[in-house]
């Protein structure tokens, strides 16, 4: 199969929609290939096709929301003040807020691990590519760039699941601001 091919990319178009459709009715975990098909009108054999297994079709539904968080993220002035989250990181949550439901559950117990494997990484790569353009914090020179990245991306994928599932109270304003203020304090 050409994935190429415009059909193949109009079938796993119909089952990312249904999988972010169900996903946002009932746990990731939860979903079976007979839904998926139902849901998306394809027969089974032909999701296989296309994914694996429920997982890789879920992560791969979320990619474009994941993009958008990464880039987001990357895009913070990190010597912005402690006492003010910056925009694109107010944005960030904003953008996260409106997905609340979908990525509580994607990163909830019961969520998928590939997915949040997924975020760090995304959130890993593009800030380190930050890092190679110039704009790191200064004063971290000792530690590797891309060690650096995947501390502050699994503090950040942290804070999101938690902010998500635990549906803390602040909004995404309050989430932000918080997150900023651990990220200051941890900056030399």
């Amino acid at each position: 199969m050409n994935p190429d091919d415009p059909r193949a990319v109009r079938t796993r178009a119909r089952l990312k929609e249904a999988v972010r459709d169900l996903a946002a009715h009932q746990e990731p975990a939860t979903i079976t290939m007979s839904a998926l098909a139902k849901r998306a009108e394809v027969n089974r054999a032909t999701i296989y096709l296309h994914y694996p297994d429920v997982d890789a079709l879920v992560t791969d539904a979320m990619e474009d929301t994941l993009a958008a968080v990464a880039r987001a993220a990357a895009l913070c002035p990190l010597d912005a003040p402690r006492d003010r989250a910056p925009d694109p990181l107010a944005e960030l949550f904003a953008y996260v807020a409106d997905h609340a439901t979908l990525y509580a559950r994607m990163l909830g117990t019961h969520g998928s691990a590939r997915f949040s494997a997924r975020l760090r990484e995304r959130l890993t790569g593009e800030l380190t590519r930050r890092f190679a353009a110039g704009h790191r914090p200064p004063g971290w020179e000792d530690v590797p760039a891309d060690v650096h990245a995947a501390y502050l991306a699994g503090a950040l994928a942290g804070v999101i699941a938690h902010w998500v599932v635990a549906a803390c109270p602040g909004g995404p304003e309050g989430a932000a601001l918080a997150f900023w203020k651990l990220f200051r304090q941890t900056t030399p």
